[in-house]
Order: structure tokens, then sequence, then C-alpha cells
């Protein structure tokens, strides 16, 4: 499989001429190219074009100063904030944007030209699947204090969706709760998804000493779904309650969220009878958990 991976990534990086020195003859690198693509039209916070390429600071500011030295970028500190930067385009650097657009339409059309509808059809129905996947594998999922900024957006944009959905609304005090002090380890734990250093998903754990961890606060962002997130939270979420000595684990849900109830119950966990009161939960379910792995013991004695 990574064979298959590198022989692809060779395939694309000389169709589309990213070996050149001189992107689309241009005279410049693919990465100025990109750089002027990304900024467009409206200027970008420079720490975000930096998370959004996933670049090195120090290269980052070597392709801007190139692009400044053409005289078609201009990096200017933001009057709020001197720790904020922002690169816009110059009226050169829409002009040479606007080429660099026609030109890759040009490539674009060179690529689908030779092949057949048929060919052209399955060509473009498979690149939207490998950008999904190559997508997929870019989010990143690691525990997160529940008070840190990417924590508090995705539970506001979870409550907020919650509130749209849910018949007569949600409010988070009638719920049972999951403060942060319930979402910090040892007490229990908050997962928070990235991608390009933007939060899109979150799901946590509640532990009990005497009773089933409980998963809470289930969420992705609707432009990140497609992307298997739900199921990868939950998974990774079944393997921190593993490894804490969870047995089981139990969740509630609103007949609402019947995407939510169909992820559940393709997981592995099935209905059973209300264990507690929350009121805003028409179904229950619960799951028993495989024991997590533990350290190689000792060989055997021959």
């Amino acid at each position: 499989m990574i064979e298959q991976v590198r022989s692809f990534n060779r395939a694309v990086t000389q169709r589309v001429g990213a070996l050149n020195d001189a992107f689309l003859s241009r005279g410049r690198p693919l990465g100025q190219a990109r750089l002027l693509w990304e900024i467009g039209p409206a200027g970008i916070d420079v720490r975000l074009l930096r998370s959004r390429l996933d670049l090195d600071s120090g290269y980052l500011s070597r392709l801007l100063r190139s692009l400044e030295n053409d005289g078609l970028v201009a990096v200017e500190q933001s009057q709020a904030d001197g720790r904020v930067r922002t690169a816009r385009l110059t009226a050169r650097g829409r002009a040479e944007r606007a080429e660099l657009d026609r030109r890759s339409d040009e490539v674009a059309a060179s690529i689908l030209q030779p092949l057949s509808a048929r060919q052209r059809t399955r060509l473009v129905t498979a690149m939207a699947e490998v950008e999904r996947l190559l997508v997929a594998s870019t989010v990143q999922v690691a525990v997160s204090d529940p008070r840190h900024p990417d924590a508090r957006a995705c539970l506001q944009a979870y409550f907020s969706e919650l509130s749209q959905r849910f018949d007569g609304g949600f409010d988070p005090a009638r719920s049972i709760s999951a403060d942060d002090a319930e979402l910090t380890p040892p007490a229990g734990l908050l997962l928070v998804a990235t991608l390009h250093g933007e939060p899109i998903g979150c799901g946590a754990l509640k532990f009990h000493r005497d009773a089933p961890a409980e998963i809470k606060r289930m969420w992705v962002a609707p432009a990140a779904r497609g992307l298997g997130l739900g199921r990868r939270l939950l998974t990774e979420l079944e393997a921190h309650a593993a490894a804490h000595g969870a047995g089981t684990l139990r969740l509630e849900t609103n007949r609402t969220l019947a995407e939510a109830i169909g992820l559940y119950r393709a997981s592995g966990y099935r209905e059973v009878a209300a264990f507690n009161d929350e009121p805003y939960a028409h179904h229950w379910f619960e799951k028993t958990l495989e024991p997590a792995p533990g350290p190689a013991g000792p060989p055997a004695r021959p």
C-alpha cells in the first residue's frame, strides 16, 4: 500500500507540473504560485495561511518575501493587533493570480481531453474520492483542555446545533452535566479534532469508579461530515475508555440525531432501557469493550 501511495504521488506531481522550477511557465515554483492562490483577492492572516498549508514559518516567510520582492504581495501588520500580519495581493499580484488561474484551467483541460467521456467521469469521480480521503488523513485528534479556545468553539457549535435541531431547543443547564472539571483527567477527557489548525469536531468521556463510562459531546462540523470523523472519534474514545479500565460504555441521544443513532448501531452499540433521566434523550445505548492490550509478559519456558 505504501508503494502504491508513492507511485500515485510521483504520477500526480509529474502530470501537474510540480517538478518544474517555473510552474505553468510563469518563472516561479509551485510553492509561490500556490501562495498567490491561497491569499486570494481578500487577503489572509499569515498564521491562518501557515496552518492551512502546513508550512514551516521560516519557509513561509521566505516565500512571502520573494513574492513581495516581485511586487505581487504586501504583508502588513494589523492595526488592531500588532502581532497579527496579513498578506494581500497587489494589483500585479491579482493579475498574476488570474493568469495562473487561466493556465491551471488549461492544464486541467489537457488532462481530460485525451480521455473518453466515460474515462473523464471515472477520473473526476476518483479524484473527488482521493481528495476526500486525503483530507480525512490530515485531520488530527488529540486530548484537549476543555477550556482551550478550540474546545470552546466546538462545544459552542455543538450546543447551537442541538438548539436548532431539537424540538423546543436545547438548554445545557437542563441536561446532565459534562462540565470542564468532569472532562479533565482523571475525571474524564475531551478529544478535539482539527483540520489545518481549525477545530472541526469533538467527543468526550466521563469516568465513574463503580459504573460504566459515558460518552458525551459527540459533534462533527457540517463541513467535515463525510470524512469518517465521527467513527474515528468514537473509536478513539473507546480506546481511551478501555485504557482507563472501563469495561462498558454508555451514551444517550435524541431521536432527531438519526445519523448519530446509525453510527452507534453500526459500531456495535445496543439499545438498552433508560439508565438516566436525561430530559433530551429518547434512546440509550451500551457497548461492552475489549480490554486494552497490556504489556507483553515474559517469554514462555521451553
